[in-house]
């Protein structure tokens, strides 16, 4: 009608400016409307990091159940049979020096099997070469040792201990989970994907850190399967951090994992 009434009467229209307006308001107002309210945002929030936090005291515990078990039946059971040794030893010397000092001798390697397994177990908390090197340099390690042929990219940042352009590092918890990430990614390849190759990515990028582990494997990985993925993602959900994992039969296998990290 606003439109007719100009053509025919001359007049100025009255509707048809306002139409822009008119769609601007109504999405507004369907805006408003079909989004979530900011309390029931703030309860979806409430429930997703209870989620992560059951999530995170579950990995603890694992990890503790982890460690205790490493510490009674690796490095405890060699002091003890080390304490034994050395015992038997003091007792053979006096008449029997040649025995005494084969029992020293024992005692030495099980002081020394002792000491590698208390190394296995601090590295599994926190790995030392993270302090050393830092994550670049620890990723490059474990990639060396994987027994798979596998290149390291980095975007974003430097290696060396400082990790960045700008000798800024990750916070430690960040710098763990990619870590682990990384070295449970290259250990299912090795094991399970029959792949030859692999590669890893590490990214800054818009106050993340993203992580990206792939192999030319057989693919069909599931995460059902074994706690080394359930853990990972655990860890990383702690941090309000993602993993996506892509397998289809055939490969590639790629895990990817987004931390929030403002360094």
């Amino acid at each position: 009608m606003d439109g007719v009434g100009c053509g025919l009467a001359g007049r100025r229209p009255v509707l048809l400016p306002r139409i822009g307006d008119l769609a601007t308001l109504q999405a507004r107002l369907s805006r408003t409307l079909l989004l979530p309210s900011p309390s029931a945002r703030l309860a979806e929030r409430i429930d997703e990091l209870a989620a992560t936090r059951a999530g995170a005291v579950a990995a603890h515990g694992a990890e503790l159940r982890r460690i205790e078990r490493d510490l009674h039946d690796g490095a405890q059971a060699h002091l003890v049979a080390l304490s034994m040794r050395r015992g038997l030893a003091r007792r053979a010397y006096d008449h029997d020096p040649a025995s005494g000092r084969a029992l020293l001798d024992a005692a030495q390697d099980q002081a020394e099997e002792a000491l590698a397994q208390l190394r296995h177990v601090v590295r599994g908390i926190h790995p030392p070469v993270l302090t050393d090197r830092g994550l670049v340099g620890a990723v490059r390690a474990l990639a060396a040792g994987s027994g798979l042929e596998v290149s390291v990219t980095v975007h974003g940042t430097a290696g060396g201990p400082g990790d960045s352009a700008d000798g800024a590092r990750p916070p430690a918890a960040v710098e763990a989970a990619a870590y682990f990430a990384v070295a449970e990614g290259l250990t299912n390849a090795a094991r399970h994907s029959g792949a030859r190759r692999a590669s890893v990515a590490l990214e800054r990028a818009d106050g993340l850190l993203l992580v990206r582990i792939r192999d030319e494997g057989r693919g069909g990985a599931d995460e059902n399967e074994g706690t080394g993925l359930l853990g990972i993602r655990r860890r990383v959900a702690a941090l309000d951090g993602t993993v996506r994992l892509t397998s289809p039969v055939g490969g590639p296998t790629v895990v990817e994992v987004e931390l929030p990290c403002v360094w």
